[in-house]
């Protein structure tokens, strides 16, 4: 890979690190629109407890995977949310560049890419324009 392709690729993951390390923690803490539209038919408090109404979202449980390291957009463990926001988000930007990464180093190593000794080798009878061009009479011109 040239330098400047590395210059390029590093570039844009310090971009996506800085994006989900820092401005990450200034996004909306309002719910999206699947959370509002699931809350349509209900009253809510300041704490988003379901207070009376009738919507779709009584019927939500938890995610088996509420408990991991890294749900609800944090670290578990760390206090501060700032930072547990930003170590999550560089978090997943980095897992994610090295699956990507992985992938596509195994499409490379796994497709073939012309040897010197294939290049070498005739691959049957090519001709080119000029060939063509030679070997087919040309008509004369009238004026």
């Amino acid at each position: 890979m040239k330098n400047r392709s590395w210059a390029f690729l590093a570039g844009g993951l310090l971009v996506a690190l800085l994006l989900a390390g820092v401005v990450s923690n200034y996004a909306s803490s309002h719910p999206d629109g699947l959370d509002s539209s699931l809350l349509k038919g209900c009253t809510v408090d300041a704490d988003d407890n379901i207070v009376a109404g009738s919507c779709p979202a009584q019927q939500a449980k938890d995610h088996e995977l509420g408990d991991s390291p890294l749900a609800d957009y944090g670290v578990r463990g760390i206090e501060n949310s700032f930072v547990s926001t930003g170590l999550s988000g560089v978090l997943g930007v980095l897992v994610t560049f090295a699956i990507g990464a992985g992938g596509f180093w195994l499409l490379r190593r796994r497709g073939g890419t012309p040897t010197d000794a294939d290049a070498a080798t005739p691959t049957g009878d090519a001709t080119t324009a000029e060939d063509d061009a030679a070997a087919t009479p040309h008509a004369a011109t009238t004026s």
